[in-house]
């Protein structure tokens, strides 16, 4: 399915076999986008990689970063996480979830959901949009939100993408671990890589009429006590209560929210099927129900883990903190260096988007950069628009120099001019 959540989820699943014979393969419900062409934001200060391994293919660089393509927006810097796969390290925090997850589904649902988690990330327009109903003019379409390979493939936005591909090959049961990328803001619960599950769960005609129920009840039925089950696995015996909502994908839709340390937290979001998605993979008698839920989200609050940052460090002090298989221990927060604080103002043009100026920030500063935040905005008489916003530099390994900070913020400033159309003040 599609959705849902902190970095929601969708349903996704790339093509091997298209992936090696052409070079390659390629939702979510993301944040509101424009329209305008995206500016280009390769080549930064990162280290180049030449190709990474998705799933026993090797996917080279100049297949995913193109210089050539004017639809391309792949940085050095995505592409480098294509082949890292947190989700399957047993001893970090998100393949530690993912695993919890598993055990819950394996106990209560004895080997009838296959496991998928070495599905490419690199997927078609089709898969990522048209197979899971997402409407041709959705801003989750835009460059501004999402990063193209070409115009006909890109990173998928959620594991949803390859739901179609699975349903079409026989697979009725099943749940979809991945990375996901999507272009976004800059602070400490966002990152243009995340991770999500999809479940995905078939009836057949003679499973609701044995109940005597609806089949779309039995179907949203089902799929409460399922998730309802997951929540209690994972946070224990908490209040939950479920939100009717609205995706495109499944009708009725649900949020389940969980009362969790004198708060209110989404879990994830459901639904049952759209009956149009399961006609076109030849299932239109029968009757599904999906979820999806972001393993980041979930993984800060089980492991009070306060900076999405932390996922992709490999600093001793962080990776030494996790065990396989101990769900929810929590984290012990090492040293914390001193931010550095630097503000820029330009008046804006009518295609900026701050999506786009984050991407420039995040390509010339990467991990290095905590927060991007607009603290002024002021129209003159002229009608000319101006920003202000802060940027926050803090290392979580070290403290950065002056120097350093300077020298990030002059380039930050150079290419904020040169590729947004936007005039510095």
């Amino acid at each position: 399915m599609t959705i849902f959540s902190v970095q929601s989820t969708i349903f996704t699943r790339a093509s091997v076999a298209i992936l090696s014979s052409n070079g390659l393969n390629r939702f979510s419900f993301a944040s509101s986008f424009s329209s305008s062409p995206l500016p280009k934001t390769k080549k930064r200060r990162f280290p180049i990689v030449s190709a990474v391994d998705i799933g026993g293919v090797t996917v080279a660089r100049n297949d995913v970063v193109r210089d050539d393509d004017p639809t391309n927006n792949v940085p050095d810097s995505i592409f480098s996480k294509l082949g890292m796969q947190l989700h399957r390290r047993d001893k970090h925090p998100i393949g530690i979830l993912k695993n919890a997850i598993y055990d819950y589904f394996d106990s209560n649902y004895a080997k009838q959901f296959e496991k998928f988690e070495d599905l490419s990330p690199i997927v078609t327009t089709k898969q990522n949009f048209d197979d899971v109903l997402v409407p041709a003019d959705h801003v989750s379409r835009s460059l501004n939100d999402t990063y193209y390979v070409d115009s006909q493939t890109v990173l998928r936005c959620h594991t949803s993408a390859h739901q179609a591909e699975l349903l079409r090959e026989g697979h009725r049961r099943f749940l979809v671990t991945g990375d996901v990328y999507r272009r976004d803001s800059i602070d400490s619960t966002h990152y243009p890589v995340f991770h999500q599950m999809e479940g995905f769960c078939v009836f057949s005609p003679g499973d609701w009429n044995e109940s005597g129920k609806d089949s779309t009840l039995y179907a949203a039925e089902d799929l409460k006590k399922c998730l309802e089950g997951l929540a209690s696995h994972l946070f224990g015996g908490v209040e939950m209560r479920w939100v009717d909502t609205y995706f495109p994908f499944t009708e009725p839709s649900f949020e389940l929210e969980i009362y969790f340390k004198e708060d209110w937290l989404e879990v994830l979001g459901c639904g049952v099927t759209e009956q149009r998605i399961l006609k076109q993979s030849g299932l239109e008698n029968n009757v599904a129900w999906a979820f999806g839920l972001g393993l980041e989200r979930l993984a800060m609050v089980l492991f009070d883990i306060p900076d999405i940052r932390l996922f992709w460090s490999d600093d001793e002090r962080f990776t030494s903190q996790f065990k396989k298989g101990e769900l929810g221990v929590k984290f012990k927060p090492f040293s914390k260096y001193p931010p550095c604080y630097k503000d820029i103002s330009f008046w804006i043009s009518e295609s900026f988007t701050e999506n786009n100026f984050c991407e420039v920030v995040r390509g010339i500063a990467g991990d290095l950069v905590e927060e991007v935040k607009l603290i002024d905005s002021f129209t003159n008489k002229k009608g000319m628009t101006s920003h202000c916003y802060r940027i926050v530099f803090r290392s979580m390994e070290r403290s950065l120099t002056d120097e350093e900070v300077n020298d990030l913020q002059s380039k930050v400033r150079d290419e904020v001019q040169r590729k947004l159309n936007v005039e510095l003040r």
